[in-house]
């Protein structure tokens, strides 16, 4: 079974609802208004089936000017439209709205159903279709069939529906692969199973018992049951109409405009990027910041219009645009859109999304010009380079690729694969995937060789860097995550080598002038004549009258030549008063097997100043080993 769907358009009162009744048997006017005013307000719903396994799901749009809104979020999902005119007035003005934003949603076969042609003379029943004909010259139904029909009679249906079944042989359908999408058309409340949701499924297959959200307000819900054509069935599969009852969510939650879509894959957007096809028929200038509306699949949003390139787009003329929402909406690459005017309300332009998640543009960016060049024309690795230079630092994730490319997981893993071996692309992160430009990835090594060079040039008595103290320096709009490959890429090239906690420059030793040499000296003396109560950091540094930072400085470099041992941070012993005392330690736990912080301090002299870090300082060493009060040899 192929599954399609077809869309009427049209002037108000062209017999449009009559003529979907007379070919399906349905009423689409539901409503009691509809049937007491003799015009459609709100959308309708048939289906059809015919020869060959076609099934078509049709959606009634109104032909008032004043329900433009509701043919447009009809018009979404058509795969092929139905231009209805009647034989007694010809081309209206709705007639010609309604086909330009048939095209703009990217609409491209179809037919026209003359109806009423059994209330003119064959005549001009001939001059009529001529003038569609010319009408339609140069559009997407240009040299399509125009089929005199009568709804009272039935004459023509026969030839209407042969020329359906042959424009379905010339249409794919929608495809199944991917993550369901459903805009939701119509919302109401059953009794006994509650909120049903209608609407053409774009993409993918929902089935019972899906779990589900609502974009944009982020509800979640189960499907409990499926409808398609007014059957019930275990599932819906993309270009069908399905009604879904869901459960877990109340039918005044949800409104024409939302989108029912698998829990956790999509997220909204308050942006996108977009081709804008400007209409020759539009009334004026589009100047800059101007304010439309926009309209894709069933949601209308107020969107301003950020023009890249120029201050003013003239009717007919098309541009690189990004539509900046008023509300977050669903919207993915490649889906169509219609933009209209607030007063007078008319379409004024439409178009495709090339980019759903962009960044706020520059305006006259080269860059994002050919970004978005290369979007429109979908060259797969040029197209995934790009989107990587322009995200600098941060880095572009696996699902930012298939997200804003709009392509689906193979040609993605195909064009990362070239990338890769060539290259121009760097991995950064395992998982999930995150990846950088080549060009942005040598920048940022290059930034952290030049901190830790600059951090050793101002610190040249230290032997390397903190690792944690380098990564801190990464710019701020950078992952911390790509720190790792970034030092591994440094070290493979030699210009960095890691020794536990530091990273050092391959062949440079910490070096001191001659003033640095004298300190030195002094330091190494003053800790050498404290013996085994030396003066703390405080007291060196009164002494020498330097800063305490400076001061650790060289202490460090004392430990690191082993001429000093940190026993605590404010406190370093000089190595042979040190040893001493453990020794001291040590014999006595060989001969008691334990001893006491009083016994201690007996053993050694020291007062509690010192007795306390020494003996914390040789549970670290794993000399000893505290059990309660008490001090025991480690073993081993």
């Amino acid at each position: 079974m192929k599954h399609l769907i077809l869309g009427t358009a049209g002037h108000i009162d062209h017999g449009k609802t009559s003529l979907v009744k007379a070919l399906t048997g349905i009423d689409t006017d539901r409503l009691k208004e509809e049937k007491a005013r003799g015009i459609t307000i709100e959308l309708g719903f048939a289906h059809l089936d015919l020869p060959g396994g076609i099934e078509f799901g049709i959606i009634d749009v109104p032909g008032h000017e004043r329900f433009v809104r509701t043919m447009v979020a009809g018009a979404g999902g058509m795969d092929l439209v139905m231009l209805v005119i009647a034989a007694d007035e010809g081309i209206m003005p709705q007639t010609r709205e309604h086909l330009d934003i048939c095209r703009l949603l990217g609409v491209k076969k179809g037919l026209v159903a003359l109806t009423k042609s059994d209330m003119v003379d064959g005549e001009w029943l001939a001059l009529v279709a001529e003038e569609v004909r010319e009408y339609l010259a140069g559009s997407f139904l240009e040299g399509a069939r125009v089929v005199p029909v009568s709804a009272k009679s039935g004459a023509g249906l026969e030839e209407l529906k042969a020329e359906l079944t042959r424009l379905a042989a010339e249409v794919e359908e929608k495809r199944c692969e991917g993550p369901f999408r459903l805009p939701v058309d119509r919302v109401f409340t059953v009794t006994g199973f509650g909120t049903v949701v209608t609407g053409t499924l774009l993409s993918g297959e929902i089935k019972v018992g899906d779990e589900v959200e609502v974009l944009p307000s982020g509800l979640t819900c189960r499907v409990r049951g499926v409808q398609t054509h007014g059957r019930k069935s275990d599932k819906g599969s993309a270009g069908q109409r399905v009604a879904v009852n869901l459960q877990g969510v109340e039918y005044t939650e949800i409104i024409r405009g939302d989108v029912v879509v698998p829990r956790g894959v999509f997220h909204v957007t308050r942006a996108v990027d977009v081709r804008l096809d400007y209409l020759s028929s539009a009334p004026r200038e589009l100047k800059h910041r101007s304010n439309l509306r926009l309209h894709s699949a069933t949601y209308e949003v107020p969107a301003q219009v950020v023009l890249l390139n120029r201050n003013s787009l003239k009717p007919g003329e098309s541009a690189f645009v990004q539509l900046r929402l008023k509300e977050p909406a669903l919207l993915l690459t490649g889906d169509p859109f219609v933009l209209r005017s607030f007063s007078p309300p008319a379409t004024v332009g439409g178009g495709r999304v090339l980019d759903p998640s962009p960044p706020r543009r520059r305006r006259r960016s080269a860059e994002a010009l050919e970004l978005l060049q290369v979007l429109r024309e979908g060259d797969d690795t040029e197209m995934i380079r790009l989107l990587a230079r322009e995200t600098l630092f941060s880095g572009l994730s696996l699902d930012d690729v298939a997200f804003r490319s709009g392509m689906s997981a193979k040609r993605v893993e195909a064009a990362l694969t070239t990338l890769l071996s060539k290259g121009l692309l760097v991995q950064v992160v395992r998982e999930p995937r995150v990846f950088v430009a080549r060009d942005q990835f040598d920048s940022l090594k290059s930034h952290l060789i030049t901190e830790l060079e600059g951090y050793l040039k101002e610190n040249p008595m230290k032997d390397g860097m903190g690792k944690e103290e380098l990564k801190s320096r990464l710019p701020k709009r950078s992952d911390p995550r790509f720190f790792g490959p970034l030092l591994a890429a440094m070290e493979k090239e030699g210009k960095a080598v890691t020794e536990r906690d530091l990273v050092k420059v391959p062949g440079r030793k910490a070096a001191t002038t001659i003033d640095q040499a004298g300190l030195l000296k002094k330091i190494e003396s003053a800790l050498k004549e404290g013996g085994t109560e030396p003066p703390t950091i405080k007291e060196l540094s009164d002494s020498f009258r330097c800063r305490e930072k400076e001061l650790l400085e060289h202490l460090n470099l004392l430990a690191r030549e082993g001429k000093s041992v940190k026993v605590k941070n404010d406190l370093y012993y000089a190595p042979e008063p040190l040893s001493l005392i453990k020794e001291k330690l040590v014999s006595h736990l060989k001969q008691k097997g334990e001893i006491t912080p009083p016994e201690f301090r007996e053993l050694t002299g020291l007062s509690r100043k010192f007795m306390i870090p020494l003996l914390e300082h040789f549970d670290q060493e794993k000399v000893t080993i505290r059990v309660g009060d008490k001090r025991v040899l480690r073993k081993g």
